[in-house]
């Protein structure tokens, strides 16, 4: 098989992005990679705690790697600590990279020209598929998740905290896509089809914080930013069952 790495955000569309590539076979994915924001141990904006990462990492047993950024990484600190973990992975064998990217014609030409430079091939399994089809579909194969983001501008805070179900499909607002693939919410998928046990957490308090506009092709892919005006988002924290059972005891 074709030795490849995985994209991974923790969220729904690299879930089902990987789940299809392990059912057609044709790749072996040998790593999960992720951008991490290393001031405050989180994917980077999606605010998940690395601990809750490396779960899901154990739990669906391919092994983790992680592109380490500052809290708000210019372009140029973004790419280079793209290329540093790339030039890794490919020294260990990988040839190819999967995005669960569906529709955004120049976030999908952003990474192909970047990776084509590395000697990587670029492979979107989701690619122009129905976004209300693929939300039905990650529903029903059995995988859970919950928004951990939600952008002010598409959202509001009564959205940040909840599952992806059904309900909360007929509740989006028409002008959101259903995957969020304008960057409208993140999520955490913590059980499913790829997964070999749930990933234990609970609910934490929802923050606002405003960051610098992403300088990028698309606000889903927003790793980096500029001294734009700020945009504002809604987090809902979740906590590793450990530190909760902790926090429960002392209060």
């Amino acid at each position: 098989m074709i030795s490849a790495y995985m994209n991974w955000s923790g969220g729904k569309d690299s879930s089902l992005c990987l789940h299809r590539a392990m059912q057609e076979g044709k790749y072996r994915i040998d790593y999960l990679l992720t951008s991490v924001n290393a001031s405050y141990d989180r994917i980077s904006m999606h605010g998940v705690r690395r601990e809750l990462l490396m779960a899901q990492a154990a739990s669906v047993g391919i092994p983790l790697e992680t592109v380490e950024l500052p809290e708000q990484p210019d372009m140029a600190q973004y790419e280079r600590g793209i290329a540093e973990k790339v030039g890794l992975l490919k020294g260990r064998g990988c040839t190819h990279a999967l995005f669960g990217d569906i529709f955004l014609e120049d976030l999908r030409r952003y990474r192909e020209e970047k990776l084509l430079a590395a000697g990587i091939d670029c492979v979107f399994p989701l690619w122009k598929d129905d976004t209300t089809g693929l939300l039905h579909e990650f529903i029903h194969s059995g995988f859970k998740a919950i928004i951990v983001c939600v952008n002010s501008r598409w959202l509001d805070k009564s959205f940040c905290g909840r599952l992806i179900d059904e309900a909360l499909l007929r509740d989006l607002p028409g002008d959101v896509d259903p995957c969020g693939e304008n960057g409208e919410y993140h999520s955490f998928v913590f059980e499913g089809p790829i997964f070999s046990r749930p990933v234990a957490f609970q609910k934490g308090e929802i923050v606002y914080r405003e960051y610098r506009a992403p300088v990028t092709t698309s606000a889903a892919d927003s790793c980096f930013t500029d001294p734009a005006a700020p945009s504002g988002f809604y987090f809902c924290d979740l906590l590793p069952a450990w530190q909760a059972e902790s926090i429960k005891k002392t209060t």
